[in-house]
């Protein structure tokens, strides 16, 4: 019920995350990165203990492909699970097992891999790779014209009704975490909409952690 990918910018070496389904927060149980290290997507009957786990081994050293063999090993009941992982040198591993939901497909290259399930077709993941390897601009951009992209390809098979999409840089928080977990509407736009009002702010919401006395101004009322 999900199509996602995971993506690794070579120019400044960002990671992100962008996810989006049927079902409600799916960005929540679905988007991890860590800085410096890569970027997870484990959706389809969700285990959100393989994020983590995938992340913990590229930490050690290990690439995308080991992680996801480790994901195999240590996952319970990975026949039902799909997980996307690009590490730190853009190498890119999916495992989809064989129980994965309705059409579902994948489509990987360097430095972006997709998967998706309860897909409209099988073109959906191609879609979301390509437009991402077309794109330029700040990783968050390039992100959402992949979503995008794979709304246009047919998407979900039904409705989608939540996204998010998450990015990481250089320090040990998300730089953007951006969620739209519940919507009628279309929740890609509602976080691409976010991300428009975001970007803007984004370096300084991060130099306002580190050094507050350095940060630009608030930009609310009585701050001068």
């Amino acid at each position: 019920m999900t199509f996602s990918l995971v993506a690794r910018c070579p120019d400044t070496g960002m990671f992100g995350v962008a996810i989006s389904s049927s079902s409600p927060a799916v960005a929540a149980r679905c988007a991890y990165a860590r800085a410096g290290v890569g970027a997870v997507a484990s959706q389809n009957v969700t285990d959100p203990t393989l994020g983590p786990l995938a992340l913990d081994v590229m930490e050690q050293g290990a690439g995308a492909a080991d992680a996801i063999a480790e994901i195999r090993r240590q996952g319970r009941f990975i026949e039902y699970r799909q997980v996307l992982a690009v590490d730190r040198n853009g190498a890119t591993a999916i495992h989809s097992g064989p129980n994965s939901l309705g059409i579902w497909t994948q489509a990987q290259a360097q430095n972006v891999a997709s998967g998706g399930n309860m897909l409209a077709n099988q073109n959906v993941p191609r879609a979301i790779v390509d437009a991402y390897l077309d794109a330029t601009g700040h990783i968050g951009d390039r992100l959402i014209a992949a979503m995008r992209a794979g709304l246009a390809a047919g998407g979900e098979a039904g409705p989608v009704h939540s996204a998010g999409m998450k990015i990481v840089d250089k320090v040990s928080w998300p730089a953007a975490d951006l969620r739209c977990d519940w919507t009628e509407d279309c929740p890609i736009e509602a976080v691409a909409t976010a991300w428009d009002i975001y970007k803007p702010q984004l370096d300084a919401y991060v130099q306002r952690a580190i050094d507050p006395r350095e940060a630009p101004s608030y930009g609310v009322p009585g701050d001068e």
